[in-house]
């Protein structure tokens, strides 16, 4: 004979495991869909200056999968931030756009790119000095290539910027992951002064254009 408190804790048991059971099923889910996005991401390398700065943009656009800060561009293996703002390695400071290319695709992406920095100061955004801020588009392949060319002749013709574009197009030789504290380091440290005095109202800026393509 099963006794009420012996009842009631096969109860909870079973509702226990329910739901675990099915926070389980949900992350496997997650899991599964996060393989099957893998499958069809494909990669856009850009440098824009401070890449604290390009981060926090295509971060938030939709069908952005991940963003990567890190180097590229130079001689260097394995640089350290240091060594990079030294201005000695060659590297440019750059992120590594995840993107499927099914939401958003790449042309897009260099639409975003050419209106969320200056691409007609050479190695220079704002006080940002030194050719690790040089504007440039590393392509990964040769549609990547043209569409980059095709690209900026486009917003040469537009009138977008009285100045020449300066923005360097580029083969990907390199790409060198950054320390750990400089992912995603916008929405990590809102409060540090320069993403409260530089990061913060470009971020306005961008979302105030770019609305329909957030996530």
């Amino acid at each position: 004979m099963t006794t009420p408190f012996i009842s009631s804790i096969i109860i909870s048991f079973t509702i226990l495991y329910n739901i675990s059971y099915s926070q389980i099923n949900k992350q496997t889910k997650m899991e599964n869909i996060s393989y099957q996005n893998k499958e069809k991401l494909e990669i856009a390398t850009f440098g824009a200056g401070c890449f604290w700065c390009t981060e926090a943009v295509f971060e938030r656009l939709e069908g952005v999968e991940k963003v990567i800060s890190g180097y590229s561009g130079g001689h260097v293996k394995n640089p350290s931030y240091k060594e990079v703002c030294n201005g000695t390695t060659g590297h440019a400071e750059v992120t590594q756009v995840y993107f499927d290319p099914e939401i958003i695709s790449f042309s897009e992406l260099l639409d975003v790119f050419w209106h969320t920095h200056d691409p007609t100061t050479l190695n220079r955004q704002g006080n940002d000095s030194g050719t690790q801020y040089r504007s440039v588009i590393f392509y990964h392949d040769n549609n990547q290539k043209l569409i980059a060319e095709e690209s900026k002749l486009k917003m040469e013709k537009s009138g977008t910027y009285k100045d020449p574009i300066v923005t360097e197009i580029s083969p990907l030789i390199n790409f060198y992951e950054a320390e750990d504290y400089h992912q995603d380091y916008f929405n990590n440290n809102p409060d540090q002064p320069y993403c409260s005095v530089v990061i913060s109202p470009k971020i306005k800026k961008f979302t105030a254009k770019y609305q329909e393509k957030l996530k």
